[in-house]
Parts: structure tokens; C-alpha cells; sequence
């Protein structure tokens, strides 16, 4: 949208001015509606309310996988101690996990994210949170290569090598699992979907308008690239369908 504003006034300097003129109110309403309107829970619920909470009656599952996306390696590296900067609830599910089912393994899979590869890797940085939360060094797998979700899924598959018939649970933002569940699946990796980190409530904020540009504009950005996500890697092959459901028995 941003880019949007710079090319109207661009064009405003020139013989489509008046284009330039319909493009910056086109954004200004865009940015309004993204900032202020249910947009961006609008966008969010069909992701969130994908897969339902994780059913405990099956009993203990085998192995627990995190996904990375808490810490911001840079800042970590700049002051040498981990950097919670969102979805801290990644973090905070598996510890819970780990004291419920204590023969559990538990996998954090998360390296860098940065175009230019860097030293600081996202698993290293959460391991001494999950000891400080309860789990037991000794317990921790640390999968700290991948740069991605297709990669998390690839290389901790590569590292466990899961057994027919072993149960193992996913753990990710509600809004990420569809993705991830999918990206799994192609892998050839079967997991049980845990969704933690929501961003709305449920159906009840679907139409809910906030006062609070900023949030409205973090919930639509959220939405907006992980639709973005669905369908790159839709069209890459990397999941079987563009929004991957629950698995049918």
C-alpha cells in the first residue's frame, strides 16, 4: 500500500495525473479498511479456524515438533540472550506438553530466515527457554538448518526418520497450520495439528471494527502473507491442495 501511495504521487507529476489522483484515494480507503475494518479477521478466520484444538483422548503421542518463529535471531545476536519479539505461545505449548507427557520427545526446528546466512540460528536460541521452562536438556532434538517451513518439515522428517504408527504433534500459530500441515503431508511426514498463538477470538470478531490502526493493519498483514504463502507454495508443489483441511478418517 505503501508502494502504491509513492506511485500515485509519482504519477501525479505527470500527464496521468488524474490517475494519479484515482490511485491515492484508491490506497487511502485500502489502507483504512486494512487499518480500522474486520479485513484483516475476515482473512484470518478461514486459517485459524481450520484445525480444532488438539484431542488429548488418544493418549500420549509419541514426539512433540515446534516450529521456529518466536525469535528474532539478529536481536539475539546483537544482545547475546534470546529475543522473544511474537508468537511466544510456541514456546509456552511444549513445555506444557513435555510435563503432561514426559516420555515425549520434543524437536525444535528453526535456523535462519536471512537471505545472507548468518551464524545466529533460531534453535539455539530457544533451547535454554524450553530448559527454563521444564523440559530437560537431554529431551531437546535441535534441528537448526532449515530456513523455512518446507525445510522445518524436510529436514526434521531426514533427523527423527518417524516410525509407522508413532504420533507426532505439530506445534504452530493457528494461523500457519493450514500451510504446515500441508507442507507435512507432501513430505510424507504425518503429524496431529496443535494450534497455539491465535490472533482473533473466533466467529464472534468476524465483523468487529477497531479503534487501534495498528492492529487492524498486523492482523491484515499477517492474513495477507500467509494466503500469499498458501498459494506459492500451492503452485510450487510443495502442499497437495491450497487449503489444507483436516484429515479425513
Amino acid at each position: 500500500m505503501i508502494e502504491l501511495g509513492i506511485v500515485s504521487v509519482v504519477l501525479m507529476a505527470t500527464r496521468f495525473a488524474a490517475f494519479g489522483r484515482k490511485l491515492a484515494a484508491a490506497t487511502l480507503i485500502l489502507l483504512a479498511l486494512a487499518a480500522f475494518s474486520p479485513l484483516g479477521n475476515l482473512l484470518l478466520y478461514p486459517l485459524e479456524s481450520r484445525f480444532p484444538p488438539w484431542d488429548p483422548s488418544r493418549g500420549a503421542p509419541d514426539g512433540i515438533i515446534v516450529l521456529g518463529g518466536s525469535i528474532d535471531t539478529d536481536l539475539s545476536a546483537a544482545h547475546r540472550t534470546p529475543v522473544v519479539a511474537h508468537a511466544a505461545d510456541r514456546l509456552f505449548a511444549p513445555a506444557e506438553l513435555a510435563r503432561r507427557y514426559p516420555n515425549t520427545r520434543i524437536v525444535f526446528t528453526g535456523g535462519t530466515a536471512n537471505l545472507v546466512s548468518t551464524d545466529s540460528r533460531e534453535a539455539d536460541y530457544s533451547a535454554p527457554i524450553l530448559e527454563n521452562l521444564g523440559i530437560a536438556k537431554q529431551r531437546l532434538i535441535l534441528e537448526r538448518d532449515s530456513r523455512n517451513t518446507y525445510e522445518n518439515a524436510i529436514f526434521t522428517k531426514q533427523l527423527v526418520a518417524p516410525k509407522a504408527g508413532e504420533r507426532w504433534l505439530l506445534v504452530t500459530s493457528a494461523f500457519h497450520m493450514p500451510r504446515s500441515m500441508g507442507i507435512f503431508r507432501k513430505a510424507g511426514f504425518d503429524v496431529e495439528p496443535y494450534p497455539v498463538d491465535w490472533r482473533m477470538g473466533g466467529r464472534d470478531d468476524l465483523f468487529s471494527f477497531t479503534n487501534v490502526g495498528t492492529d487492524g493493519l498486523g492482523r491484515t498483514e499477517v492474513a495477507v502473507r500467509e494466503w500469499i504463502g498458501l498459494v506459492a507454495y500451492r503452485l510450487m508443489g510443495r502442499t497437495g491442495e491450497l487449503l489444507p483441511g483436516p484429515a479425513k478418517d
